[in-house]
C-alpha cells in the first residue's frame, strides 16, 4: 500500500483562472445563490449571512430584498478593500449587484411555484451553499459575513464554513421575532446544510485559484 500523501498546491503549481472563467464563474455562482434565495422566500424561511439578514428584514417592511441586500453589505466593502484588496472587493460588489438584480428574475419566471416548505428550505440552502462555493473559488463572495469568514480562514486557519455557521446561528435565532417557529426550525436545518457544503468543500490549502 502506498504511503504517499497528496501534496498541497504551491504558488508554482497553481493554475489560475482566466478572465473568462472568472466572469462565467461569478455569473454561475450568483445565479445559483439567487435561485436558492427565491426558494427560501417561497417557504418564508431565512438563511445566514447578509443574504439571510436582508431576507429577514424584507419580511418586516416594504423595502424589497434587492435594496436591503445592497444596503447591509455596504459597511463590509471597506473591510474587503482593507484586508482582501480591490480585486476581491470589485468581484464581490459585482456578485452582490448580480444577486440583487437576479432576485427580480425568478419571481417573474417562476412566480407560480409553490414547493413543499421543507424541500424549499433544504434545496434553497444547498443551492446557496454551492453558489457561494463557486464564488469563493473565483476570489469573490457575497459580502458581509462571507468576507469576515474568509479573512479568518486565511489569517487563523479557521474553516470559513464553521465561522459562517456561528454567525448564521445569530441570524436564525433573530428570525423567531419575525416568522413562525416552524419556519425558524426549517431555517436552522437549512443553514447547517449550507455551511456544511462550505466547510466540507472549501478548506485551507485544498483548492487554490484566482
Amino acid at each position: 500500500m502506498s504511503t504517499t500523501t497528496p501534496r498541497l498546491a504551491t504558488a508554482e503549481t497553481i493554475v489560475r483562472h482566466s478572465a473568462l472563467e472568472n466572469v462565467l464563474g461569478i455569473i454561475t455562482g450568483t445565479f445559483t445563490v439567487s435561485l436558492g434565495l427565491f426558494l427560501l422566500k417561497t417557504s418564508a424561511a431565512v438563511t445566514g449571512g447578509t443574504a439571510g439578514l436582508a431576507l429577514l428584514l424584507s419580511y418586516t417592511g416594504t423595502l424589497p430584498f434587492s435594496a436591503l441586500f445592497l444596503a447591509v453589505n455596504i459597511p463590509f466593502f471597506a473591510l474587503a478593500v482593507w484586508k482582501k484588496g480591490w480585486g476581491f472587493t470589485l468581484r464581490t460588489i459585482t456578485a452582490v449587484a448580480l444577486v440583487s438584480a437576479l432576485s427580480y428574475l425568478h419571481p417573474y419566471a417562476l412566480g407560480g411555484l409553490a414547493p413543499d416548505p421543507l424541500y424549499a428550505a433544504l434545496a434553497g440552502n444547498m443551492l446557496a451553499g454551492v453558489g457561494l462555493l463557486i464564488l469563493f473559488r473565483h476570489n469573490a463572495s457575497l459580502g458581509g459575513f462571507n468576507i469576515l469568514a474568509l479573512i479568518l480562514q486565511e489569517r487563523l486557519g479557521w474553516r470559513a464554513g464553521y465561522v459562517q455557521m456561528v454567525l448564521d446561528t445569530m441570524i436564525v435565532l433573530a428570525a423567531f421575532a419575525v416568522v413562525a417557529p416552524s419556519a425558524v426550525l426549517l431555517s436552522a436545518v437549512g443553514a447547517v446544510l449550507l455551511n456544511l457544503v462550505l466547510a466540507l468543500n472549501h478548506r485551507p490549502g485544498r483548492y487554490l485559484g484566482a
